[in-house]
């Protein structure tokens, strides 16, 4: 359309196109009308490759730039003007192929102003010189093509031919129809009806609705100010369309709903308009039901049909509804190919015309891939249960034939759905079932991760840190464990932190002591900490489900048959980097029946209603892979260490005793033999404390500390003393298998408090304890300069022998170990403990699989991070 002055009305999302000779103005318009990074000039892009912008043998790379950053702003929806003569078609034809390529609207400004002025304005300029013949025969090259605009693709134009014109024209930006991002709602968004009227006005009610169900003069609205959103297909096949269309009309007139475009209203509208369309898919029935109403109404349904929108974007974009679906490229534009997509769906490189077996049209899966931030509410093909996939859902459950009629709950999320009254019509394709074991070997892609969602640098974004950064080389050496030997990607909710230790301790035979905790947290503006004893054992991740269609709902993995998956069928328990934990399924098939049984017996099901749960656990001795590391390098160590030693007295003493007096060297030599024969002694003494056989079950030892989450919670707003006696409830009901985490609380800045717990640490570390961790009482704590530390581990004197070596204690071998630095340690700590948190986060709220898994895969990534691995 040919916009009028001096007001020219453009879509956000269009690409500008201004057009006239060399000194008409079009910079100048320009600058004074748009923010400057949304102008993109072809003689700025001559200057960014030839440093003149008035090098005219420069203009095929200018204009190979220019294309370039128009198309990078097209793709991200953004307003973009571009400043170039554009006199000819042929120079604006590239132009108008990117704005439809990315769904934008073409719009022409043009510059017709009489040659004299823009020679006159030409000769004022003092940085460049014009041939006059050049400007006139670009005057009139644009003349001659002006009728041609709306051929050429614009489909906004505006021809300025006098400096008054142009100095008094105005651009108003005007939001697209499918832009309803300042709508917050909240929405009940509702699946196909196909005429099912009392199946409708039942669900209506259900929701809260104040519903009026006369067939003549339907009404309905809510109490509390919800809208309703009609997906499409409100007509065909059922029994009542007329009333149908009657109460959304009346709805839609009143601004309690919004509707959609489906394709049978399209359809429909095709034939209210007198066009030939095919009699099939219930279109027979709408027409028969149609032939009792008055002109006026069918009027009046070709009118609201005719002024639908494809689709819409709500609550600030986070909403996305529309028919048939659309994915992330299509959502917001306007084009005719996203209205299509939108209402029919996306289809294969494939005919048009092209059918499946039952003679229906072929589509394609596209919330496969789908990647998108918002979510996407759709209908079209009926499913058995609607059911999240990828940030999408589809709601049409068939109600017309005999299933049910869905609405989704938004913000809540929450599905509403009420049954059909009888089948009104038989189904030529049966409705599709997520939940069958044939569907998902038809569906692979659930059980497998996208490579291109976790590899390259990426910035992850959590709720309580800003910006986590992985690098692409970390990405790379995280791909290699999470796809060799991970368990199920489904099972990968979370992963464990990172812990710090605290700073070194200034002086006597401990590099590790808890007054540096307490100082730490106390600088931190921390009141209370809690004192955990660390067990010795390894780091394991429990998942439960209370039954097999638990396991089914929340993590998506079917009910097992036989052999070794059954084993595996109700949770899963693994390491710290996500590996199994039992290398025997037998093994974890009992462990997880005990741990169930122990949930039964204490009620916790009940208590947090909920039929699975999350633990962080500790499982004591340590891991098979840690005993073959204890029988390989430790107990050779220790062995070979105590040999040489003993061979080394050995010799000194034959050697004092072959001379006549005692050697003051002799003397020195062997007092430093018997220390670090002492340091040996102790070191083989240490390792053999935390290494037992496993031969039975009951010679391990489960220790849960964190009880991480459950169905629809995540326990990061409980202090760490309700997860302590939660979880001493469940220890109770199984005190064979499974262990309370000793542990007290510490006011900072009583005396008698810190000395208390030093002393336990003590007591605990002579006994062969490694130590223990000292938190916040609150999980997520925040100081002066940012989040603080979630925890610090507290290692013991005789432990750390294990890790620096035998020797350490000897004072020269103190002080060369206690300048330790741990700025990278802290920081990865926090990093990966943002992480943790996020995934879980994410998972309650039922994101999809990669938005889980990019956090997952980001603390695997950081684990790779060089960093003393002593520490």
């Amino acid at each position: 359309m040919r916009l009028k002055h001096p007001n020219l009305t453009i879509p956000e999302q269009s690409l500008v196109v201004l057009a006239g000779a060399s000194g008409s103005g079009k910079s100048t318009f320009a600058r004074t009308h748009f923010q400057p990074s949304e102008i993109i000039s072809s003689d700025f892009c001559r200057a960014l490759v030839a440093n003149d912008e008035t090098d005219q043998s420069a203009t095929k790379d200018a204009f190979d730039i220019l294309h370039a950053i128009v198309r990078k702003r097209l793709s991200r929806r953004l307003l973009t003007v571009v400043d170039a003569t554009n006199v000819r078609p042929e120079d604006r034809k590239a132009l108008v192929t990117l704005a439809r390529e990315f769904h934008s609207f073409a719009v022409a400004i043009v510059f017709d102003l009489d040659p004299g002025i823009c020679l006159e304005r030409n000769a004022r300029r003092p940085d460049r010189t014009m041939n006059p013949r050049v400007v006139r025969r670009q005057s009139d090259r644009l003349r001659r093509s002006l009728r041609g605009l709306k051929r050429e693709g614009f489909r906004y134009f505006s021809i300025l031919s006098t400096p008054e014109e142009v100095q008094t024209a105005k651009i108003q930006r005007q939001r697209l129809w499918t832009d309803l991002r300042q709508d917050h709602g909240p929405f009940d968004v509702i699946g196909d009806v196909h005429g099912c009227f009392e199946e409708l006005t039942q669900l209506l009610s259900a929701l809260g609705y104040n519903v009026q169900a006369d067939a003549q003069n339907p009404t309905a609205r809510h109490p509390e100010g919800r809208k309703a959103v009609f997906l499409g297909d409100l007509v065909d096949r059922g029994p009542d369309s007329p009333s149908v269309l009657r109460l959304v009309m009346a709805m839609v007139n009143a601004g309690a709903a919004l509707c959609l475009p489906g394709n049978h209203e399209m359809k429909l509208l095709r034939k209210l308009r007198g066009k030939t369309v095919q009699i099939t898919h219930g279109l027979d029935k709408t027409l028969e039901q149609l032939e009792r109403e008055p002109p006026e109404f069918l009027k009046r349904i070709r009118e609201f049909l005719d002024g639908l929108i494809s689709h819409y974007l709500l609550d600030g974009g986070r909403l996305v509804v529309a028919h048939a679906g659309l994915r992330e490229d299509l959502q917001g534009r306007a084009s005719s190919r996203v209205r299509d997509v939108a209402v029919y769906g996306e289809t294969p490189d494939v005919p048009m015309t092209a059918t499946d077996t039952f003679g229906l049209p072929v589509r394609v899966d596209w919330a496969a891939a789908y990647r998108g931030q918002a979510r996407v509410v759709y209908g079209h093909t009926p499913v058995v249960h609607a059911k999240w996939v990828n940030n999408t859902i589809c709601i049409d459950t068939g109600c017309v034939f005999g299933g049910k009629l869905t609405a989704l709950r938004y913000p809540e999320l929450e599905i509403v759905q009420v049954p059909t009254h009888r089948i009104h019509c038989e189904q030529i394709r049966p409705m599709h079932d997520d939940t069958s074991l044939v569907n998902k070997k038809d569906r692979p892609w659930e059980d497998l991760l996208d490579i291109t969602d976790v590899l390259g640098k990426r910035v992850i974004t959590s709720r309580i840190m800003n910006r986590v950064t992985i690098l692409e080389a970390s990405a790379a050496a995280a791909l290699e464990t999470i796809s060799r030997f991970a368990v199920h990607p489904r099972w990968l909710i979370y992963l464990p932190p990172t812990m710090s230790p605290p700073e070194t301790a200034p002086e006597g035979d401990c590099l590790e002591h808890p007054s540096q905790c307490f100082n730490y947290f106390r600088k931190q503006s921390v009141a209370t900490v809690i004192c955990q004893e660390k067990h010795m054992g390894s780091r394991a991740v429990i998942i439960l489900c209370r039954n097999h269609e638990a396991c089914q709902r929340h993590f998506g993995l079917p009910e097992p048959q036989t052999g070794a998956e059954a084993h595996f069928g109700l949770g899963m328990a693994y390491t710290r980097t996500g590996r199994p934990f039992f290398s025997q399924p037998a093994q974890q098939a009992a462990v997880l029946d005990r741990l169930r049984q122990a949930m039964d017996q204490s009620k916790l099901w009940q208590r947090l209603e909920t039929d699975w749960i999350c633990l962080d656990a500790e499982i004591m001795p340590w891991s098979a892979k840690a005993l073959e590391l204890l029988l390989t390098q430790y107990a050779p160590t220790g062995a070979a260490g105590m040999a040489g030693l003993n061979a080394a007295m050995h010799s000194v003493l034959a050697m004092q005793s072959r001379t006549s007096t005692s050697s003051l060297e002799c003397d020195v030599l062997l007092d430093r033999l018997r220390q670090r024969r002492a340091c040996v002694a102790s070191y083989v003494e240490s390792y053999g404390n935390y290494c037992w056989p496993v031969v039975e079950l009951c010679d391990l030892k489960i220790a849960p500390f964190h009880l991480l989450a459950t169905e629809g919670r995540v326990y990061d707003d409980k202090d760490h003393l309700w997860h302590m006696n939660i979880l001493a409830d469940l220890c109770k009901a199984d005190e064979e298998l499974l262990q309370v985490t000793p542990h007290q609380t510490v006011e900072l800045g009583d005396p008698k408090q810190e000395q208390g717990a030093t002393e336990w640490w003590v007591e605990l570390t002579s006994k062969s304890a490694e130590g223990m961790v000292v938190k916040p009482l609150d999980w997520v704590v925040r100081g002066k300069r940012g989040l603080v530390q979630p925890a610090l581990k507290c290692r013991g004197r005789e432990y750390l022998r294990i890790i620096y070596g035998p020797e350490y204690t000897m004072p020269d071998q103190l002080e060369r170990l206690r300048p330790r630095a741990l700025a990278m340690k802290r920081s990865l700590a926090l990093r990966e403990y943002a992480l943790s948190l996020e995934a879980l986060h994410r998972f309650v709220s039922g994101e999809p699989s990669h938005r889980i898994h990019e956090c997952v895969f980001g603390i695997l990534a950081l684990e790779s991070t060089p960093v003393d691995s002593r520490l």
